[in-house]
C-alpha cells in the first residue's frame, strides 16, 4: 500500500524542478478575468489548462477543493480528473481542504483524501489541529501507511488565527508551539525530510520566537497577491528555509489562460525561491 515517504517525494520534487506550489483556486472573478463562465464548463477549462500548462514543470500543485465543492458532484468530478492528470504529469498533490474532526469522521476524510483507492487520494493534506492535535491520529496514520503527508494549520496569515494559535497555554508554551512540537515529534529521524508540515504564513514577519525545525516541510502561503515576495523567506524563516514550500495562487494564474505566460510567471517565481534560499 505505500508509497515512498511524502517528504522523500517532496524534497526531490523540489530539487528537481524547482521549490514552488502553484494552487489551483477558480475563484469566480479569475474565472470571469480568463474569459470563462461561472459554471462546470468554466471550472473545467481552467482547470484543464493549468494542468496542461504547468504539470511537467512545477513540483506541486495545490487545488482548493472549496472551490469545486461549491459546484456539487460534476465539480468534485472536476477535481478527481484533475488530481488523476496532474499525478500523471509528475506533479505531487497538495490537497487544500483543511480537514479536521474527531474519531470516526475524521478518519472518513482521511480515507477520502489519503487512501490510495480513493478518486480524490493526493499526496498530502492539509487538516486543522484545533480539536486538539491528538484529533488527527486517524490521519497521521494512514498517511504513514500509504506513503502521503500532512500540513497542519500552525501560523497561519489570517488576523484572526492569532487569538487561536498565540494563545498561552497552562504550561507557557503557546497553542502554536504546542503544534510544531507535535510535529517535530512525528518527524524525528526522518531523512532526507519528515511527512509532517506545518502551515505558516509568508506574510508574519520575524518568527524567530518561535521553533519551526520540525524535520519536515513548512507551507507557506502569502507570496504574490498577498503581499509577501521570495525574498522576504529568509526572515520569515530563517534556518529552516531550505525545508520551505511557498505557495503561489492568484501571481501565477492571473497570467492565464495563456499557457506560455503561466509556465513563464511559474518559472519567474521558482527563480526567485531559488536565489533567495540559496
Amino acid at each position: 500500500m505505500s508509497l515512498e515517504p511524502f517528504g522523500a517525494r517532496l524534497r526531490r520534487a523540489m530539487d528537481e524542478r524547482g521549490p514552488l506550489c502553484v494552487g489551483i483556486d477558480p475563484h469566480a472573478s479569475l474565472l470571469a478575468d480568463w474569459g470563462l463562465n461561472d459554471d462546470v464548463a468554466g471550472l473545467a477549462r481552467f482547470t484543464r489548462t493549468v494542468v496542461e500548462a504547468l504539470g511537467e514543470q512545477v513540483a506541486v500543485f495545490k487545488p482548493q477543493s472549496a472551490f469545486f465543492e461549491r459546484f456539487g458532484s460534476r465539480g468534485v468530478a472536476v477535481l478527481e480528473t484533475a488530481v488523476e492528470e496532474a499525478r500523471e504529469r509528475g506533479a505531487l498533490i497538495l490537497m487544500d481542504a483543511k480537514r479536521g474532526d474527531i474519531g470516526s469522521t475524521m478518519s472518513a476524510y482521511a480515507e477520502a483524501f489519503l487512501h490510495p483507492d480513493s478518486p480524490l487520494f493526493s499526496d498530502a493534506l492539509t487538516v486543522s489541529p484545533y480539536l486538539g492535535y491528538g484529533s488527527l491520529k486517524p490521519a497521521v496514520e494512514l498517511a504513514r501507511r500509504s506513503g502521503a503527508g500532512l500540513f497542519v494549520l500552525g501560523l497561519t496569515s489570517n488576523p484572526e488565527g492569532a487569538e487561536v494559535q498565540r494563545a498561552v497555554r497552562e504550561d507557557g508554551r503557546t497553542v502554536a508551539a504546542t503544534v510544531l512540537g507535535h510535529l517535530a515529534a512525528e518527524n524525528a529521524g526522518a531523512e532526507p525530510l519528515g511527512s509532517f508540515g506545518a502551515v505558516v504564513g509568508a506574510t508574519l514577519g520575524d518568527l524567530s520566537a518561535f521553533d519551526l525545525a520540525v524535520n519536515g516541510p513548512l507551507l507557506a502561503p502569502g507570496i504574490g497577491a498577498q503581499g509577501a515576495t521570495p525574498a522576504d523567506l529568509p526572515t520569515v524563516f530563517g534556518a529552516t528555509v531550505r525545508n520551505v514550500v511557498p505557495s503561489v495562487s492568484r501571481g501565477v494564474l492571473k497570467h492565464g489562460p495563456d499557457a506560455g505566460a503561466l509556465r513563464a510567471a511559474a518559472t519567474r517565481f521558482a527563480d526567485e525561491v531559488r536565489a533567495a534560499v540559496a
